[in-house]
């Protein structure tokens, strides 16, 4: 049986083993609608205390529409020092198709991910000229389900259409409904056979550009041990930090664990049940 993690409520420990840390944004830093008061607080002193907060997120938005987001929220500005998005890493796919023509399939807030790149979009239904789907999510996450796509993923299927999903969240919190992201879709397309690519947590190139980007901001590289994950993302986040070789911290989440679950040792041990995977500790929320 594998060690219990240990359940903290305070990341202040933590924080003299660090020079940097890699936060989720959505469902750490704010729900979609409220801020959590403590997360920022937890990241403004370690920034005051010398460290360097770069806000990782799965959002198909590229950085300075992520911004605007949490401006609107009201997250506080000195709680990161830079913010890189999978839509930032997914626009390195998307020009691969320049000249070409895709089909976006996602909500219209998501177009700024083409700015500033030569691809032509058809739609709104799929189109036999589409040479790839750039997939942000679903049309109305308000009220759609991957299963309302079925028909349309299968047509897309039937002429072997590449995905690039922009978003590799299954699902996440938006105040307290709980939503799907584009991942859900990219899940559905290729267990019908479609093909995927995706580049934002957990696979590889975000966390590259994560590094690079600590480097620009700290002057110098970051050692992977002195860096440190927080999200609450159990195959986003913790996973893919930990496959890049950085501790991580799981932050609880309804997604994973519902309204009533409590996060103790036995929930913990059932969420991480993969030994290499585990992370070094487990909070409520983040706070200092």
């Amino acid at each position: 049986m594998p060690d219990s993690i240990p359940v903290i409520r305070s990341i202040a420990p933590l924080a003299p083993t660090t020079d940097a840390w890699l936060v989720d944004i959505w469902g750490v830093m704010h729900n979609g609608v409220t801020p959590f008061a403590g997360a920022g607080d937890a990241c403004a002193r370690f920034r005051e205390d010398g460290g360097t907060v770069l806000l990782l997120s799965n959002s198909p938005r590229p950085g300075p529409g992520v911004k605007a987001q949490l401006d609107q929220i009201g997250v506080r500005a000195d709680a990161y020092d830079a913010i890189l998005s999978s839509g930032d890493a997914t626009r390195e796919l998307i020009r691969e198709y320049t000249g070409r023509s895709v089909f976006h399939l996602g909500p219209s807030r998501d177009l700024p991910i083409f700015a500033g790149i030569d691809v032509s979009s058809v739609g709104p239904e799929p189109h036999d000229g589409a040479e790839a789907i750039v997939c942000t999510g679903l049309f109305d996450d308000t009220r759609e389900t991957p299963a309302d796509y079925e028909m349309m993923l299968r047509q897309f299927a039937d002429r072997d259409v590449p995905m690039i999903c922009a978003n590799p969240d299954i699902k996440v919190e938006r105040g307290n409904q709980v939503i799907y992201c584009g991942g859900a879709l990219a899940q559905a397309y290729a267990q019908i056979g479609g093909q995927v690519q995706l580049a934002g947590k957990p696979y590889a190139p975000i966390y590259q550009m994560a590094f690079d980007k600590l480097a620009e901001l700290r002057g110098k590289a970051v050692a992977k041990s002195r860096a440190l994950a927080i999200g609450d993302g159990v195959n986003t986040d913790i996973a893919g930090a930990i496959d890049a070789g950085v501790r991580a911290v799981y932050v609880a989440s309804r997604v994973h664990m519902g309204d009533s679950a409590a996060l103790d040792a036995e929930v913990l041990d059932g969420l991480f049940s993969d030994r290499e995977r585990r992370p070094v500790a487990a909070m409520a929320e983040l706070a200092w």
